[in-house]
């Protein structure tokens, strides 16, 4: 049974200061009293100490990561059927992240028009790096540079949702399982949905095989976006093969621990915790001209021939402009 079954399609529900067990008596007392001592303490020569290091406006910071912990601490937040938490994922998760993709890889968004200001849309991406950092960066570069900064729910696979403390985060953080069922609620309760459909035949290829798209699967992608009557944006990726340049793959302890692959890079495992530091390269994200598919019947879906000319069309138009983007690349770093 998927999460979109479980509950009716667009609910929320508040999350109860019950169900916080750490927690015990007048809770909300409690929080008030410590946004206060905060307060109080930021009102004196911390505040003015606080002015000269931050600059004026930190107070309006403050005001807002004060709301935030009363409402993380009394429970006054939202999530809905997916375990989706808005202003967690923008308030914590994006705000992680936004260092990277702004000041790391530096990441040069371009297309952004073509993702519709409102209703589903299905974004489709190549995958690839070793490690999915191209999905997180993807929904940084949604949510930052449309005018709408509209959240990017991604389809991930199985292995995400078994990881201890992972699976939880990408349930926080809107995502959930690559699916028909979960993709077709999110898209016609018009949200954007992204999916990678190489998975980890994409993330994990040899570095010799960099930015040659792997096979796309079945188009079950397709087959969603056809049933919810939305567009489907082409999404195509360069910088993100070279962060960890995978020359070789531990195969038999990658069995051992029940993973796709374990990598060798140049510097994992030679340079031990410094090794999984990701190469500064310098990233482009396009998205491109969406294809429409409301013109098609709903039963469109079950026609394999059009679900697969559909899919080839998806993955020519990304390998194309990956193609024209890296020979308009100057420099994999700059």
């Amino acid at each position: 049974m998927t999460a979109a079954s479980k509950q009716a399609a667009g609910a929320a529900k508040v999350i109860p200061i019950e169900s916080a067990p750490s927690w015990h008596g007048p809770t909300p007392g409690l929080a008030d009293r410590i946004a206060d001592a905060v307060g109080g303490a930021l009102a004196g020569q911390l505040g003015a100490t606080a002015t000269r290091v931050f600059g004026k406006g930190w107070e309006a910071k403050a005001a807002n990561g004060l709301g935030f912990l009363r409402r993380r601490i009394t429970g006054d937040y939202e999530v809905d059927d997916f375990g989706f938490d808005e202003e967690l994922t923008e308030e914590v998760f994006l705000s992680l992240l936004r260092p990277m993709a702004e000041k790391y890889f530096r990441i040069d968004v371009r297309g952004i028009e073509n993702i519709p200001a409102e209703g589903g849309v299905l974004i489709v991406a190549n995958h690839s790096g070793t490690v999915p950092l191209d999905a997180l960066m993807t929904q940084v570069a949604i949510h930052d540079h449309h005018p709408h900064r509209r959240h990017l729910r991604m389809l991930a696979a199985d292995l995400v949702f078994v990881l201890p403390v992972v699976g939880e985060v990408a349930r926080k953080a809107g995502h959930t399982l690559a699916c028909n069922e979960d993709a077709q609620a999110l898209l016609e309760r018009g949200e954007v949905v992204g999916v990678w459909p190489e998975g980890f035949k994409g993330i994990g290829k040899p570095f010799a095989e960099r930015y040659k798209l792997q096979r796309f699967g079945r188009g079950g992608f397709v087959a969603s976006a056809l049933r919810a009557g939305v567009p489907i944006v082409p999404c195509s990726i360069v910088g993100a093969e070279e962060t960890y340049p995978m020359i070789g793959n531990f195969k038999t302890l990658a069995r051992l621990l029940g993973l796709p692959y374990v990598p060798i890079t140049p510097t994992f495992p030679w340079l031990g915790p410094l090794g999984a530091v990701p190469l500064p390269t310098k990233w482009t994200i396009q998205f491109g001209e969406p294809i429409p598919t409301d013109s098609y019947a709903p039963e469109a879906a079950d026609d394999p021939m059009l679900v697969f000319n559909l899919t080839d069309q998806v993955r020519e138009t990304i390998q194309h402009t990956l193609y024209k983007l890296l020979v308009q690349r100057r420099s994999v770093f700059f």
